[in-house]
């Protein structure tokens, strides 16, 4: 980022980069809550697991149940918010953030920490939706990129984090999934306050005829002269946009649209959700990682290479752009499965380099379609349709994430460690032929300026 502040050409009120920056963080603070209670499970699982004395299919049933309720969270999200308003809707989920980690905490039964994961599952699928869509509602075209990927930037915070907490809790004993789960209980918080301190976004506001609301955002976002041509663009806009389903169906957004669907479908199917939730046993059971405190302690190198890298996207994805990040992320995806793939056969299993190819790979989902498919996502559509359509989007993100994480041991049992990376280096070469052909570049035009891309 350069100047905190940019000066306004006629001399009015200049835009104010630093409380941009400090919204888009606030929001961005669900996307913590988000990558950390997702991943959680993936030291918790090996001591409950044990506890319950889980079969695979229970095990996968313990990891999905969180994915079930992603996809409620996500398919509610865009009609409520379009409804409600985004920050309004923001409140709820980190509320139900809060409940859902002292739920998963106390359970009894299996059923019972189900049911407190489909809550918490509820509330991720809602800020998966409404974390980047209000950021790039709220950023100015030049800086958009940078600030929606860093939504995906506290995602893998969050990821990070969990790992961290999951090893310093591990030596508790089988009772320590429990504290792992409590402990998001502290960032829920912190979000429910930080939120009541942000503005809902000025492109809700200017749809719902709340002008001079939407205009104190906007100037202090952009300046004086440039939030005056943003509202009358913003405006002009949604006079030709009902808002409606049939809308998001109309010729001119279905490629649009079929794009944010299958960038989404794409992002899961390629396997990145095997890792994250599942590492530990894999390194465990298959990757030559002898104990659980040793299977966790690689999952914290893994899940610092997911932060080192997604830092790399967030300061080069508005001068590189989109597509390029995506192109090269893929390709190195798909080389990197297909060499993991070839490690599984060796006998006996060369742990390092399973870690070291696992790293490569989570490095290029890290620069490629970690952050790129959630920017692309929010500033395809239409002001008055988008959280409708990156509602359908999310909804085919965590359906596809729901797929994979329920038959991923299923088909390690079946094909082996060995071939089930190799399917998933298929469909990222797959991933690498859709970018290059399908995606356009989307660097450095405001949201109504990609609207106007798709009318032509």
């Amino acid at each position: 980022m350069t100047n905190t502040r940019t000066v306004s050409v006629d001399g009015g009120a200049p835009a104010d980069r630093v409380y941009v920056v400090g919204i888009a963080a606030v929001a961005a603070i669900s996307g913590l809550l988000f990558g950390y209670d997702t991943a959680i499970i993936n030291g918790a699982l090996m001591f409950l697991r044990d506890q319950f004395r889980l079969s695979d299919f229970q095990t996968e049933i313990a990891a999905s149940s969180l994915l079930v309720g992603c996809l409620a969270g996500a398919a509610a999200a865009g009609t409520l918010s379009d409804r409600y308003g985004r920050k309004r809707l923001m409140l709820v989920a980190s509320v139900l953030f809060c409940v859902s980690s002292l739920g998963t905490a106390l359970p009894r039964t299996l059923l019972e920490f189900t049911v407190a994961r489909f809550i918490a599952g509820t509330a991720i699928g809602v800020a998966s939706v409404l974390a980047p869509l209000y950021i790039a509602e709220v950023s100015p075209a030049a800086i958009r990129g940078r600030l929606v990927t860093l939504n995906q930037m506290a995602i893998v915070t969050g990821i990070l984090l969990s790992y961290f907490v999951s090893w310093l809790l591990s030596g508790l004993g089988p009772s320590s999934w429990r504290w792992m789960f409590a402990s998001a209980g502290i960032p829920s918080g912190i979000l429910f306050v930080s939120l009541l301190f942000i503005p809902e976004s000025p492109r809700w506001l200017v749809k719902q005829c709340r002008l001079p609301e939407a205009m104190v955002t906007l100037r202090r976002v952009n300046g004086d002269v440039a939030a005056a041509s943003e509202a009358a663009s913003i405006s002009e806009s949604l006079s030709t946009e009902t808002g409606s389903l049939r809308e998001l169906l109309e010729p001119r957004l279905r490629r649009p649209l079929a794009i944010a669907i299958l960038l989404a479908i794409f992002q899961q199917i390629t396997g990145i959700n095997t890792v994250i939730y599942y590492g530990a046993i894999l390194f465990r059971e298959h990757g030559g990682q002898g104990s659980a405190s040793s299977a966790i302690g690689a999952n914290v190198t893994i899940g610092a290479m997911n932060f080192l890298c997604t830092m790399f996207a967030v300061m080069f994805i508005d001068r590189i752009g989109r597509k390029p990040l995506l192109l090269v992320g893929s390709a190195g995806m798909a080389i990197s499965l297909g060499a993991l793939a070839f490690a599984f056969r060796m006998t006996p299993v060369p742990a390092t380099l399973i870690l070291t190819l696992v790293l490569c790979y989570v490095a290029f989902f890290a620069i490629g379609l970690g952050p790129g498919v959630w920017v692309y996502i929010s500033e395809l559509f239409p002001t008055a349709v988008r959280g409708r359509a990156m509602s359908a989007a999310t909804l085919c993100l965590w359906a596809a994430c729901l797929a994979v994480t329920l038959s991923f041991l299923t088909l390690v049992q079946h094909l082996g460690a060995a071939g089930a990376f190799a399917c998933y280096a298929a469909v990222c070469v797959v991933t690498f032929l859709f970018v290059w052909r399908f995606t356009p570049e989307t660097k450095g035009r405001t949201l109504e300026q990609i609207q106007e891309f798709w009318g032509k």
